[in-house]
Protein backbone atom coordinates (compact mmCIF):
# COMPACT_ATOMS: atom_id res chain seq x y z
CA UNK A 1 0.00 0.00 0.00
CA UNK A 2 1.29 3.49 -0.70
CA UNK A 3 0.35 6.85 0.37
CA UNK A 4 -1.29 8.84 -2.39
CA UNK A 5 -0.64 12.22 -0.61
CA UNK A 6 2.05 14.25 -1.63
CA UNK A 7 5.24 15.53 1.01
CA UNK A 8 3.38 17.93 3.12
CA UNK A 9 3.84 19.53 6.61
CA UNK A 10 0.52 20.68 7.80
CA UNK A 11 -2.66 18.95 7.81
CA UNK A 12 -4.23 21.87 5.18
CA UNK A 13 -1.59 20.43 2.91
CA UNK A 14 -2.07 17.22 3.55
CA UNK A 15 -6.06 17.44 3.06
CA UNK A 16 -5.11 19.19 -0.14
CA UNK A 17 -2.90 17.46 -1.56
CA UNK A 18 -5.48 14.32 -1.85
CA UNK A 19 -8.21 16.65 -3.03
CA UNK A 20 -10.20 16.50 0.21
CA UNK A 21 -11.85 19.82 1.80
CA UNK A 22 -9.41 21.31 4.61
CA UNK A 23 -12.42 21.38 7.89
CA UNK A 24 -11.60 21.89 10.93
CA UNK A 25 -12.96 17.81 11.73
CA UNK A 26 -10.03 16.35 9.75
CA UNK A 27 -7.69 18.49 10.61
CA UNK A 28 -8.34 18.33 14.31
CA UNK A 29 -8.46 14.18 13.68
CA UNK A 30 -5.18 13.80 11.67
CA UNK A 31 -3.71 15.95 14.97
CA UNK A 32 -5.11 13.49 16.92
CA UNK A 33 -4.17 10.54 15.36
CA UNK A 34 -0.40 12.23 14.76
CA UNK A 35 -0.29 12.88 18.35
CA UNK A 36 -1.86 9.10 19.79
CA UNK A 37 -0.30 6.64 17.18
CA UNK A 38 -3.14 3.66 16.88
CA UNK A 39 -5.61 5.52 18.38
CA UNK A 40 -9.40 4.27 18.38
CA UNK A 41 -12.71 6.45 16.88
CA UNK A 42 -13.36 6.86 20.83
CA UNK A 43 -9.76 8.61 21.36
CA UNK A 44 -10.00 10.38 18.42
CA UNK A 45 -13.50 11.71 19.31
CA UNK A 46 -12.54 12.72 22.23
CA UNK A 47 -9.18 14.64 21.04
CA UNK A 48 -11.64 16.04 18.44
CA UNK A 49 -13.70 17.42 20.88
CA UNK A 50 -11.43 18.69 23.17
CA UNK A 51 -10.08 20.64 20.46
CA UNK A 52 -13.53 21.61 18.85
CA UNK A 53 -15.84 21.50 21.16
CA UNK A 54 -19.52 19.80 20.16
CA UNK A 55 -18.28 17.11 17.22
CA UNK A 56 -21.03 14.44 16.62
CA UNK A 57 -20.20 10.66 16.41
CA UNK A 58 -21.35 10.33 13.37
CA UNK A 59 -19.13 13.00 12.16
CA UNK A 60 -15.94 11.34 13.57
CA UNK A 61 -16.89 8.40 11.76
CA UNK A 62 -17.23 10.11 8.32
CA UNK A 63 -14.07 11.90 9.08
CA UNK A 64 -12.06 8.95 9.55
CA UNK A 65 -13.60 6.81 6.52
CA UNK A 66 -12.29 9.80 4.46
CA UNK A 67 -9.34 9.98 5.68
CA UNK A 68 -8.41 6.16 5.56
CA UNK A 69 -10.10 6.24 1.82
CA UNK A 70 -7.79 8.96 1.04
CA UNK A 71 -4.40 6.93 2.80
CA UNK A 72 -3.88 9.74 5.00
CA UNK A 73 -4.56 7.29 7.87
CA UNK A 74 -4.23 3.46 8.37
CA UNK A 75 -6.95 1.20 9.91
CA UNK A 76 -5.88 -1.52 11.17
CA UNK A 77 -8.36 -4.47 13.08
CA UNK A 78 -6.48 -6.54 15.78
CA UNK A 79 -8.64 -9.60 16.50
CA UNK A 80 -10.77 -8.82 19.70
CA UNK A 81 -9.73 -5.20 19.51
CA UNK A 82 -11.62 -1.96 18.57
CA UNK A 83 -10.20 -0.85 14.77
CA UNK A 84 -7.11 1.41 15.35
CA UNK A 85 -6.40 4.44 13.02
CA UNK A 86 -2.42 5.39 12.13
CA UNK A 87 -0.79 7.82 10.31
CA UNK A 88 1.87 5.77 8.92
CA UNK A 89 0.13 4.83 5.51
CA UNK A 90 3.87 4.64 3.36
CA UNK A 91 4.83 1.67 4.12
CA UNK A 92 3.75 -2.60 4.56
CA UNK A 93 4.75 -2.29 8.26
CA UNK A 94 3.41 -5.03 10.86
CA UNK A 95 2.26 -4.34 14.35
CA UNK A 96 2.70 -6.49 17.81
CA UNK A 97 -0.33 -6.70 20.04
CA UNK A 98 -0.11 -6.80 24.16
CA UNK A 99 -2.72 -9.61 24.80
CA UNK A 100 -2.88 -8.26 28.21
CA UNK A 101 -3.16 -4.38 27.77
CA UNK A 102 -3.96 -3.98 23.95
CA UNK A 103 -1.08 -1.97 23.56
CA UNK A 104 0.10 -1.84 19.59
CA UNK A 105 3.61 -1.48 18.73
CA UNK A 106 4.74 -1.28 14.73
CA UNK A 107 7.03 -3.88 13.23
CA UNK A 108 9.07 -2.70 9.78
CA UNK A 109 8.63 -5.89 7.06
CA UNK A 110 11.99 -7.50 7.38
CA UNK A 111 11.48 -9.60 3.83
CA UNK A 112 11.54 -7.72 0.52
CA UNK A 113 9.59 -5.38 -0.53
CA UNK A 114 5.74 -5.13 -0.24
CA UNK A 115 3.87 -7.17 0.06
CA UNK A 116 6.69 -9.00 1.93
CA UNK A 117 5.27 -12.20 2.57
CA UNK A 118 4.47 -14.17 -1.18
CA UNK A 119 1.24 -16.85 -0.90
CA UNK A 120 2.32 -20.13 -2.42
CA UNK A 121 -1.35 -19.71 -4.07
CA UNK A 122 -2.64 -16.38 -4.57
CA UNK A 123 -5.73 -17.79 -5.79
CA UNK A 124 -5.62 -14.98 -9.09
CA UNK A 125 -5.69 -12.12 -6.43
CA UNK A 126 -3.54 -8.89 -7.53
CA UNK A 127 -1.65 -9.21 -3.93
CA UNK A 128 -1.63 -5.26 -2.55
CA UNK A 129 -0.46 -6.09 0.90
CA UNK A 130 0.07 -8.34 3.56
CA UNK A 131 -0.50 -7.95 7.10
CA UNK A 132 0.96 -9.84 10.33
CA UNK A 133 0.20 -9.67 13.98
CA UNK A 134 2.13 -10.77 16.77
CA UNK A 135 0.38 -11.31 20.02
CA UNK A 136 2.39 -11.45 23.12
CA UNK A 137 2.98 -9.09 26.23
CA UNK A 138 4.22 -6.01 26.32
CA UNK A 139 6.69 -5.25 29.00
CA UNK A 140 4.83 -3.62 31.70
CA UNK A 141 2.68 -6.64 31.64
CA UNK A 142 5.40 -9.61 31.43
CA UNK A 143 7.05 -7.86 34.53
Amino acid sequence: MTSTAPAATTPEDLLRGVGLRVTAARIAALRAVGDQQHATADDVLSSVRDELGTVSVQAVYDVLHALTDAHLLRRIEPAGHPARYERRTGDNHHHVVCRVCGTIGDVDCTVGHAPCLTPNDDHGFVIETAEVTYWGLCPGCSA
